[in-house]
């Protein structure tokens, strides 16, 4: 083995730790923010007042006016604390599993927003476009299924709860270490996902996923650059997508158009492990909360693919953006 390439091997490591930590550090600055932030809105009742904007769509879903306060609480913070809300409010009025599975749909595509969105917005997402598609894709993704299940009788049964959470400490102490403890363990997933996306481009296994997903990206207009990262954000999650779309977009491997599709994509369907196991803990039907929002997303960003100009030209101003 030459002295070259053992030098290049024992920089390897070096550099894996260097760009992570370039991404970590990149996220770290959008996220801390964000989440102080977040707290902020909720100690000034943002939630109640946002569940009360929210209660007037409920009936056009089936719900009843106080899901809108499971809605708003995951909107703010997450799925967890919509979780929290929803097992106090259960007792309230019994819900079917159609119902449920509406609400769940809603809580999977559209959570945490001031942190995914402010991710997606450093990345090339607008605003506008990052709540269009979060909660406008909400509510249009569980009204159509609830006229499904409305008209069809399906999942009309009584839904049971199979698990309780236990109680949280809501200090402003305990939520400072979770948050802490959350942002540490970001680095090494980081870390972890760019080393794996290191050893498949050494194994040529990349290319085998860019064939398998071929089909699926040409249908959303997205190049095959994109495989690997949809993969991650699918099962793993938005911010974690986001993040190392910006590393690959600032490496010129992605375009402006390839990163607003795939982002616009992973914005409606994205964490199908965690986000679809948890919200089956409330008794969520899969028919709502993957295969439809799977589904969902895949039409409505191909048909954005295809609107004339759309992507051009908000290419053009995320490209003007970075630069």
């Amino acid at each position: 083995m030459s002295a070259r390439l053992l030098l290049r091997l024992k920089d390897i490591p070096w550099r894996l730790l260097r760009e992570s930590f370039y991404v970590y550090w990149t996220l770290l600055k959008i996220l801390v923010p964000a989440l102080i932030v977040v707290k902020l809105l909720e100690a000034l009742g943002v939630t109640h007042w946002l569940s009360l904007l929210l209660a007037p769509l409920m009936s056009l879903l089936g719900l009843p006016d106080d899901m809108s306060l499971v809605w708003a609480a995951t909107l703010l913070t997450n799925i967890y604390t919509g979780m929290v809300v929803f097992f106090d409010l259960a007792g309230n009025e019994p819900l079917s599993i159609a119902q449920v599975t509406v609400l769940g749909t809603l809580l999977v595509v559209g959570h945490s927003l001031p942190v995914e969105g402010a991710v997606a917005r450093k990345a090339g997402v607008p605003w506008w476009l990052t709540l269009s598609l979060r909660i406008g894709g909400g509510l249009l993704l569980g009204w159509l299924l609830h006229l499904l299940y409305a008209n069809t009788g399906w999942l009309q049964e009584a839904n049971r709860v199979v698990w309780q959470p236990v109680h949280r400490d809501n200090s402003l102490s305990a939520w400072a270490l979770s948050q802490l403890q959350t942002l540490i363990t970001i680095y090494f997933v980081i870390l972890a996902l760019m080393t794996l996306l290191q050893l498949l481009r050494w194994l040529r296994i990349e290319r085998l996923l860019h064939a398998l997903l071929f089909p699926l990206l040409r249908l959303l207009g997205i190049s095959k650059d994109g495989a690997n990262i949809t993969i991650i954000g699918i099962t793993l999650g938005m911010s974690f997508g986001a993040g190392l779309l910006l590393r690959e977009a600032q490496s010129g491997r992605l375009g402006p158009r390839d990163i607003l599709l795939t982002l616009s994509f992973l914005g409606l369907c994205h964490s199908l492990i965690e986000d679809t196991l948890l919200v089956m803990l409330l008794g969520a039907d899969l028919s709502g909360i993957l295969w439809a929002r799977l589904f969902f997303a895949l039409i409505v960003i191909a048909l954005i693919a295809r609107l004339p100009g759309l992507t051009s030209v908000l290419a053009r101003k995320t490209e003007r953006s970075e630069s």
